[in-house]
Parts: structure tokens; sequence; C-alpha cells
């Protein structure tokens, strides 16, 4: 038996001895490394209407009619939208940079941007002879004003994703290792060991790399194709439990695997699979997971029978965990949905390439 293969697994996550540890990244580049993430959709749209927001409401004052509004907010929108997409631009170009400096640092680059790009604004109207005498000064203070609070939105949003990916990771890594589910895996692989070996020796490897996946160093996102090795294994482990009842079918595009997902994100949705299709029906359950690649976007299911019927209601917890993963990554970008439709539950993601 190929016992070194499995061993290794726990030897590379505990450190040796007389070795030092890692040296970390400075704490400010880990907790602030995606501060700065204006290039996804989701922050284009939301940074442009709330400068929009901010139009409608200032073009009010000092309007005396409806068709004065309206001249008035056309004018200072044909400064304020090149002024916030040259701010996003700008800001997008220099992420990685501005990824290695410290936090105040960040925010008083940000700011800046976002006063050079209000002048930049008002030097459009100057030049069309919009706006005489352009009031440079206003324009360059109310630039930086909302590149403040676009730089704390983006602040807000990047520290969001941390105590969620932790909770996140460690509700993954208690379903993957549970006391239940460990005793069957080792129970299963002892009553292999006399009669079939070989059996017995792909079961635990396959269980080490389950440990090696859920105990490896957090990441923000890993390729699909990572995704679905490790529910292989996990699959894999649950064919020996349950034989002929689970019925797996895969259907996997190739040319989508490089697509990226929140790390630990398909295992709980193979697993809800198994517990809610194949665990309470004495008929057994078909476990169908399938990725399609189409044009920039990468469609992902996970279906299931439900031959007993919808069962015992869950709690949801762990769908709504992979929504709220999802949205972190991905934005406006990743959709999440599922339904019991005709006794077949299905969840479907959808993510960019």
């Amino acid at each position: 038996m190929k016992d070194s293969r499995i061993l290794s697994t726990f030897q590379e996550l505990a450190p040796a001895k007389g070795t030092r540890p890692l040296r970390k990244m400075p704490e400010h580049v880990r907790a602030h490394e995606l501060v700065f993430d204006t290039c996804q959709v989701g922050v284009v749209l939301r940074a442009v209407l709330f400068v929009q927001a901010i139009v409608l409401v200032a073009s009010l004052f000092g309007a005396q009619s409806w068709w004065g509004w309206l001249t008035q907010m056309a004018m200072l929108t044909g400064a304020a939208l090149p002024a916030v997409l040259a701010w996003l631009l700008a800001v997008c170009m220099f992420k990685r940079p501005l990824w290695y400096l410290p936090m105040p640092l960040q925010w008083t680059l940000g700011v800046a941007l976002g006063a050079l790009a209000a002048l930049y604004g008002c030097a459009l109207l100057n030049w069309m002879g919009l706006l005489e005498p352009a009031p440079w000064l206003g324009s360059a203070a109310s630039g930086a004003l909302v590149a403040a609070v676009l730089v704390a939105g983006l602040v807000w949003r990047a520290r969001a994703r941390t105590p969620a990916g932790t909770t996140a990771q460690l509700a993954e890594l208690q379903a993957r290792i549970r006391p239940h589910f460990l005793f069957n895996t080792l129970n299963s692989a002892i009553a292999l060991v006399r009669a079939e070996p070989a059996k017995a020796e792909r079961l635990l490897e396959d269980l080490s790399e389950l440990f090696r996946h859920a105990l490896a160093d957090a990441k923000e996102a890993v390729p699909l194709g990572q995704e679905l090795e490790l529910a292989r294994h996990y699959l894999a482990i649950e064919q020996v439990r349950f034989g002929e009842r689970l019925r797996v079918e895969w259907s996997i595009d190739e040319t989508a695997s490089r697509a990226k997902l929140p790390p630990l994100i398909l295992q709980p949705l193979v697993e809800n699979a198994v517990k809610h299709g194949v665990e309470p029906s004495p008929m057994g359950a078909v476990v169908r997971i399938s990725t399609k690649r189409r044009g920039s976007v990468v469609v992902i299911k996970v279906t299931n029978t439900v031959p007993a019927g919808s069962g015992a209601p869950g709690h949801g917890l762990a769908l709504d965990n992979v929504r709220q993963r999802l949205n972190l990554l991905h934005d406006v970008q990743g959709r999440f949905q599922s339904a019991l439709v005709d006794g077949v539950f299905q969840v479907r993601l959808e993510i960019p390439v």
C-alpha cells in the first residue's frame, strides 16, 4: 500500500521540527488586497449610480422649472460622468501599486485622484463654454469628497469578504471532517483492508485529499477544475458507503475548468445532494454534476433526484453560504439559483470566465 502519499498529507499540514514558519505578508496587504478592485462591473455600476444620484439632487438647487432642472442635470452629468469613469479607470490601473501601500496612504491617493478627476470634468465643461467662470476649487473639493465616500464603500466591501470567507471555511471544514462522516469512512476502510486492500487504499487516498484541501491555506479563488477534483474524491468515498444507491453522472466541459470559484464552494452542494437525495431513500438517487461554457459565462449545475419526496426540509445554511461567497467574489456577474421541480433538486451557478 502506498502509505507515503497518505501520510504526506498530514506531514505537510504541520511544520517540521526545527524549521521556521513562513514569513507572512504584511497585515495591511492581506486585509486590503481587493480594496481598489474597481474593474468589476458591479463596482462601476454602483459608483456611477451613486454619483448620478448626487447630480440629480444637486441640480434641484437653483432650478426654477422642470426644464431648468433637466438642463442643469444634463450639464452636471456631462462633467460628473466622465470624472467618475476617469477615477474608476485610474484606480483600476493603479490597483497593484496601491496594493502594497499602507491603508492611510491608499485613502490619501484615492481622494487625490478624485479631486483630479473632478478637475478633469470641470475642464471639459469650461472647454465647451458651458461653465464660465469655472469653479476649480469647488470642483476639486466635491471630487475629493465623493472619492472619499467611494473609497469608504470599497473598504467596507473588502472587509466584508474576510469574516464571510473565514466563517465559510470553518463551516465547510466541520462538515467535511464531522465525526459521523469520518467514522463511516474509516469503518469502510477497515472492512475493506483484508477483502479488498486496493479499494481500501483508494478510499484512504481520497480521504487524505479531502483533508489536504480542507486544511490548506485559504485562497480567494481557485480553478473550477480543482473544485471538481475535490468533488470526485468525496463522491468516491460515499460510493463505497452507499454502493449502487449512489449513481453519479458527470458532464464536464474542459474549456470551463479555468473559471474561478471561492474555495470549498462546490463541496457543500455535492454533500447536500448526497444527504438529501441518496441518504433518506432506500432506492438511492442520481447525482448529476455538469459544467458548460457559454461565451464568457460558465454554467455549473448540481442536481439530485429525490425519490423519497422532498424529505425533511433543511435550514438552507449551506446554500446561503454558497450564495453569499459567490456574490462577494463575482458580485453581479455571479448568479445562484436553486429549485425543486418534479422530484429533481437543482442548484445552478453562473460565473464569469
